[in-house]
């Protein structure tokens, strides 16, 4: 035991609360040592021997960025097992590696920036693999699980520290740092808040993070909910750390404050405790703070409440008790318990989407054709480790079913490129060495640089045949016969050196441009053309023409090896660095017509085609003459051999989708609604058929329910069934329970899952299942009363394999309270509590609280709200209003009754005027207001 000193300060006495130790450090620091702590980049304090800390760390799937690690499949793919112990288990040994890792590198950080934890709202964003489900109550399940696996099971001392990612309604990449969401009420309460909220309190989570865009008008870095609900929900102090470049953008690209001296000031104090910002260069912070306190926009106290917290989290991580923290100096790395959860974990992941006739699995000795563009892949994403092991479809599939089974197709197109001066592009030989990038950890990978130690390509007479690909509209990558892709770096020289293309910025991607009798050559990277010059073949603002000279094409490779096939299993989906992803969403829901060629050249070649759908998002893609199909997110370290074992049924799939599957691109809303209730997105609400449902799955079983009991006592429904294995073999079945309201007074979810359970049964067993459920669950936001409020009234309970595949279903009555009309003669109106509209955006009422409403585009608006209760009567209207234009109000849909007109702008956006006119009304009416040009509308009252 170490015995302190009688001179030990009492922030290094373990025996006091963290609290009082807090207090005692914040003491003896100094101010600009307070100061300097709020960058990411936390010094030293050599006088009191405090270490340099860092925040952030990234570990979505596996430890990221610090060179090799255990790689689990993608968070969408975790999503997508349904089962929140095995990801917990994945968080716990996440965590391990992260305390192994730091041992060796003390670049490695315990403050790990993750789970993401915003909703799958709009498939085509760009960082859907980052996110769990759709659904709040799945992630949060899936969330709370990965959090508490990072955290430990230790009372006081955390192995790391979760921080959420990204604060708040954030589902676009697409002008990400100035797009405002516009948020209603009911949307913030019962969808993009849920999530968050439930996971927060269940006690695992160290922090979040705020996003770069903006939600009604007002960035999130400003966000007043960052101290009320988030602060509200736990006990505990929570770190609040900036996205990378965020403080800045206040003022450089949102314009949202004159200075940064402003900016920072004002996300301090809505509550942002670290400023991520220019790397590892902390010094502008530390001087925009400085500035701020000398101007009097901060105090020291404000400093002190962000050191507080940050303070909060290195305590509990064990910095300043070595000898007590269960955790220092210990941790597991690449060990078999890992490599195994690893691959458990890719099972569990894939999804059985459609078997007609019981195809899958496949028999031992099945001749098997393996064609697609990821048939022999294993592709990481933007927030994976290095790879340590690495399985493909092709190397499962040799593994399980025996390499003289097995006949591959990559489905490339085989090309050359002709010159004008009549000689190909040639790749010289090279004796470099192979690398993988990233290999070497780097704490931003988006400075690595490409390599410039081999020779860039020249032109003779031969030249090489490259292996192009098209991943869609146009993107093309080329690729060496040795696997190495072709690169540019920075000197502007093309030369075949990355392993995979990859990076901040890729710079493996090309665009071939129609140009007279050839092709102009687009780096994508940097928007620059490919010429051969006398010292190699670079990048210029000119570029030379080329003539393709296809060799072969890919569908001719597939055809051949898929008609002497017994099955043709066709490996399709996505490269995680290109076309959808941090920084670009996608454009459509539908699989690039390169890979769409070769599934039509397999299906005529052989109807026996499976499609496998390897991918970070949903694609529409026509199934309806395929007997099978499956999905899995990129698998991880595992995936060829998770994959292989499930096709030869040595697994029964048991992964569930977590998000709908649409038909096609027409029935997705806009990118940029976040009104889900408006806009009937996600299963919650869509009206149409998808191509495959929220929670759709199939198993090489059959299982059959019944006994369905329900009980409601003391604020809790209780729901138990039964579930059977019909079916000949072991398999896991995932039962789901969903309600909704019957008769709702506003409108609600089509059903919502209320609870879920993964099980595993051998052939015959019987279990019983029982669910408790919160009453609260079934609220929603009255916006009349704000407020969560349980409707009295019937309830359909519906059990059952997904969404759609109900097998039981009951109803029970509620006791809540009955729907009430809006006191509008007591409270007036808030602008954003409606409960219909058109043509409205949700803007900020000030810089630091409140919502407002105005016509979008300054154009005109209507907004409905219902059952106004007028009581004995009002004779006088007033709305607080800025910018210019006209508000007309009517009842009932009759006449307009007040006009307001603005006719000269306000001083500004926030400078709200009150103007009024007269208005007899009496009783209760549906209240209906236009808006006729820019003008801002934050409140109606009624008086008189």
């Amino acid at each position: 035991m170490t015995v302190d000193s009688p001179s030990t300060p009492p922030f290094r006495d373990p025996q006091l609360p963290f609290a009082k130790r807090i207090d005692d450090l914040l003491a003896r620091l100094t101010l600009d040592e307070k100061i300097s702590f709020l960058h990411q980049f936390v010094p030293a304090v050599e006088r009191l021997g405090i270490a340099a800390f860092r925040t952030g760390q990234e570990a979505l799937h596996g430890v990221a960025w610090m060179g090799p690690a255990t790689v689990f499949p993608q968070a969408v793919g975790l999503g997508a097992t349904w089962n929140p112990e095995l990801v917990r288990r994945v968080g716990e040994a996440v965590s391990k590696e992260v305390r192994a890792m730091r041992a060796r590198d003390e670049r490695v950080g315990l403050n790990v920036w993750s789970p993401t934890v915003n909703l799958l709202r709009h498939p085509l964003w760009g960082r859907n693999e980052e996110g769990y489900a759709e659904d709040p109550k799945l992630t949060s399940a899936i969330a709370t699980a990965y959090t508490h696996g990072l955290r430990g099971d230790h009372p006081l001392y955390w192995r790391t520290a979760p921080v959420l990612k990204h604060w708040l309604a954030h589902n676009n990449e697409t002008d990400r740092a100035t797009s405002s969401a516009s948020v209603r009420p009911r949307v913030l309460h019962e969808y993009d808040l849920r999530a968050f909220e439930e996971t927060v309190k269940a006690g695992a989570v160290a922090g979040v993070m705020p996003a770069y865009n903006l939600v009604n008008g007002r960035p999130n870095h400003l966000s007043p909910y960052l101290r009320d609900p988030l602060r509200t929900w736990t006990d505990e102090e929570l770190l609040v750390c900036s996205d990378a470049g965020a403080p800045s953008n206040l003022v450089d690209a949102e314009h949202y404050f004159d200075t940064h001296e402003e900016a920072t000031a004002a996300a301090l104090l809505a509550g942002v405790d670290s400023f991520t910002d220019h790397g590892t260069d902390g010094s502008q912070i530390v001087e925009r703070v400085r500035k701020a306190y000398e101007q009097g926009l901060l105090s020291e106290a404000d400093i002190d409440t962000a050191v507080r917290r940050q303070l909060s989290v290195r305590f509990r991580l064990g910095e300043f008790d070595p000898h007590y923290d269960p955790h220092a100096c210990t941790g597991e790395f690449d060990t078999p318990a890992h490599r195994a959860l690893a691959r458990e974990a890719a099972e569990q992941a894939v999804v059985l989407l459609k078997n007609d006739d019981d195809l899958l699995p496949l028999a031992p000795d099945t001749r098997i054709a393996v064609v697609g563009l990821l048939a022999d892949e294993c592709k990481l994403d933007w927030y994976s480790g290095s790879l340590l092991h690495r399985s493909t479809p092709l190397e499962g599939l040799y593994e399980r079913f025996g390499a003289e089974r097995v006949e591959f197709a990559e489905g490339v197109d085989r090309v050359r490129l002709r010159t004008a001066a009549d000689a190909f592009l040639h790749v010289p030989p090279t004796d470099a060495p192979d690398e993988a990038r990233g290999a070497e950890g780097a704490l931003d990978p988006a400075l690595l640089a490409g390599r410039t130690d081999l020779p860039p390509l020249t032109a003779d007479v031969t030249g090489t045949e490259f292996a192009l690909v098209d991943w869609g509209e146009g993107v093309l990558t080329l690729r060496a016969p040795d696997g190495r892709y072709l690169s540019v770096a920075e000197d502007g020289y093309v030369r075949a050196s990355a392993d995979q293309p990859g990076g901040w910025v890729v710079q493996e991607t090309f665009r071939l441009e129609p140009h007279h009798n050839g092709h102009l050559l687009r780096h994508l990277g940097t928007g620059r053309h490919v010429r051969v010059a006398a010292d190699g073949v670079q990048v210029a603002d000119s570029g030379d023409v080329f003539e393709v000279i296809t060799v072969e094409r890919g569908e001719e490779a597939v055809a051949r090896v898929a008609e002497a096939a017994e099955v043709v299993l066709v490996v399709a989906g996505n490269d995680p660095h290109i076309n959808g992803r941090e920084t670009e969403d996608r454009t459509t829901l539908a699989l690039p017509e390169h890979q769409q060629r070769l599934l039509r050249a397999a299906r005529a070649a052989n109807p026996r085609t499976v499609l496998i759908l390897t991918s970070a998002y949903p694609y529409a893609v026509d199934v309806a003459r395929l007997p099978a199909a499956l999905w899995t997110a990129h698998g991880g370290q595992a995936a060829g051999t998770a994959l292989a074992r499930v096709l030869a049924g040595d697994v029964s799939p048991a992964g569930r989708l977590p998000q709908t599957w649409y038909a096609s691109d027409a029935d997705l809303p806009d990118l940029f609604d976040y009104d889900v209730i408006g806009g009937r997105q996600t299963y919650l609400y869509f009206e149409d058929t998808p191509l495959f449902p929220f929670g759709h799955g199939l198993s090489y079983a059959s299982f059959g329910y019944g006994d369905l009991v329900t009980g409601v006592a003391d604020g809790v429904l209780t729901v138990s069934c039964s579930v059977t294995n019909t079916g000949d073999r072991a398999a896991d079945e995932v039962v789901q329970l969903y309600g909704r309201a019957v008769d709702p007074s506003v409108t609600r979810p089509r059903r919502e899952l209320l609870a879920h359970r993964r099980l595993t049964l051998t052939p015959g067993e019987r279990a019983e299942v029982s669910f408790e459920v919160p009453l609260s669950a079934l609220e929603f936001w009255d916006v009349a009363h704000d407020g969560p409020r349980l409707e009295t009234g019937p309830y359909e309970l519906l059990v059952g394999a997904s969404s759609e595949d109900v097998r039981l279903r009951t109803t029970v009555h509620l006791d809540g309270t009955g729907p009430a009309p809006r006191p509008v003669a007591r409270r007036g109106l808030a602008g954003v509590d409606f409960d219909e509209q058109s043509g409205i955006a949700i803007v900020d009422r000030t810089r630091t609280a409140g919502d407002a409403v105005t016509p979008a585009d300054g154009g005109t608006a209507e907004l409905l709200y219902r059952a106004c209760d007028f009581g004995p009567g009002v004779t006088e209207v007033s709305a607080q209003l800025a910018g210019e234009g006209v508000l007309e109000l009517s009842l009932d849909g009759g006449p307009v009754l007040a006009a307001l007109r603005l006719d000269s702008p306000t001083a500004g956006p926030y400078a709200y005027t009150t103007l009024g006119t007269g208005l007899v009304a009496e009783g209760v009416h549906d209240v209906r207001i236009g808006l006729r040009g820019p003008l801002r509308l934050a409140h109606v009252g009624f008086s008189g």
